[in-house]
């Protein structure tokens, strides 16, 4: 069987650390804030993209703030970090911008993996000073110590984020059901997948828990994602065709072998289970093999270089989406996109007509900003992001651009 899995543009994830011991990290969060010293397992230390802009930036904040017209306009003087918060949402409380991320933390450059350990129960105060602003840890938040109610981890690698008690850089939970359901091919690159070929006792659709029987090359994997035939993800300018949106059906485990009957001689096919249905299996659905899910957390910044683009589609079919929806946005790899990029959302202006002059002129009203958008996945030529607001309804042909 010569066919192979197809090769799917999955973004590299930031893998875990892989020495032994225990390495203190100085982490400072804030607008150039004061660093406190939490030690974790190195295993536990998933590696983070940190930007040459946004360590230039850490430089620059951890000695000397930013100014005071960067605070948001009711920014407090203290915040206890809850349970549930986020660092964006932090973020959006300091300051009027927060996508200015980097501005938002400050740490010990040569030894930080991880921004994000930032605990319920910390106390965050905002220090100002002349026309600088800087966010430090409150004395009833020890330097040095990490809050009592923090985990301490044996080394061991784990395949989704650790449940360490830290908050995360955005509600993961928004984007964790997509990270492998939402896949682009560079091209219809399923024809050569793993394929159902078979059911048990001729059923027609396959649900969870019930058996298919599968040809082709399985690669040596045992958990596998089925997938229906993907759909044509046009750009909604020139009509080109960026990618191929693979339909999502569900899961399936490998049970036993394939191999050739003793009776004849003929192929036998491998024998699958159905292990999660978003909707039922049939004779001709394709496998690919599951990647260890991606759950590093975010950080959240701009493009370095203008951006601009449109929204493809909505994600599920939808005809319009609003927050918390994902959409696909016509800019990959290619172009620079990153994930964790932050974009601006526009609705084109309508066009209309000026009647208050000697005679009547055709006009077109100005773009409006709708909302924003936060990358999560990218592929070559398409990625897809998760709606953080929106003023009006999303539909496919809205612009962005950088925020």
């Amino acid at each position: 069987m010569s066919s192979r899995p197809p090769r799917f543009a999955h973004p590299a994830p930031g893998g875990p650390s892989v020495q032994g011991g225990r390495r203190g990290l100085v982490l400072g969060l804030g607008l150039g804030l004061m660093p406190w010293l939490v030690t974790l397992p190195a295993l536990a230390q998933p590696a983070f993209p940190i930007t040459p802009a946004q360590r230039a930036t850490a430089r620059q904040v951890a000695s000397t703030g930013v100014p005071l017209s960067a605070l948001a306009d009711n920014a407090p003087a203290s915040h206890t970090v809850q349970r549930g918060d986020t660092l964006w949402a932090i973020a959006t409380l300091f300051l009027k911008s927060p996508w200015r991320w980097p501005e938002l933390w400050g740490m010990n450059l040569q030894e930080i993996r991880n921004p994000h350990l930032i605990f319920p129960g910390q106390v965050l105060e905002l220090v100002k000073d002349g026309d600088r602003a800087r966010l430090m840890l409150s004395r009833g938040s020890a330097e040095g110590q990490a809050p009592s109610n923090t985990v301490k981890l044996s080394p061991r690698i784990r395949s989704e984020l650790l449940d360490n008690g830290a908050i995360a850089s955005i509600p993961l939970q928004l984007i964790a059901p997509f990270l492998n359901e939402a896949v682009v091919l560079s091209q219809d690159e399923l024809a050569g997948a793993p394929r159902i070929v078979a059911t048990q006792e001729g059923r027609v659709m396959i649900s969870r828990g019930e058996t298919a029987y599968v040809r082709g090359d399985l690669g040596g994997a045992r958990s596998f994602s089925l997938f229906r035939q993907s759909k044509p993800l046009r750009d909604p300018s020139t009509q080109e065709v960026l990618g191929y949106e693979a339909g999502y059906i569900g899961t399936a485990d490998y049970v036993r072998a394939d191999g050739t009957s003793p009776v004849g001689g003929l192929p036998v096919p491998a024998t699958f289970v159905m292990t999660s249905a978003r909707q039922e299996a049939g004779v001709g659905d394709r496998l690919t093999p599951v990647p260890a899910r991606d759950f590093s957390a975010y950080v959240p910044h701009p493009p370095a270089a203008p951006m601009t683009g449109q929204v493809i589609s909505v994600y599920g079919e939808a005809l319009t989406a609003g927050q918390n929806q994902i959409v696909a946005i016509s800019r990959g790899q290619r172009d620079g996109m990153e994930r964790g990029h932050v974009l601006a959302l526009w609705r084109a202006g309508a066009p209309a007509t000026d009647r208050t002059g000697a005679k009547a002129q055709a006009i077109q009203l100005p773009d409006e900003r709708t909302g924003l958008l936060f990358v999560f996945r990218v592929f070559e030529r398409v990625s897809y992001a998760l709606i953080l607001s929106a003023s009006d309804p999303i539909r496919p042909g809205d612009r962005f651009s950088q925020p």
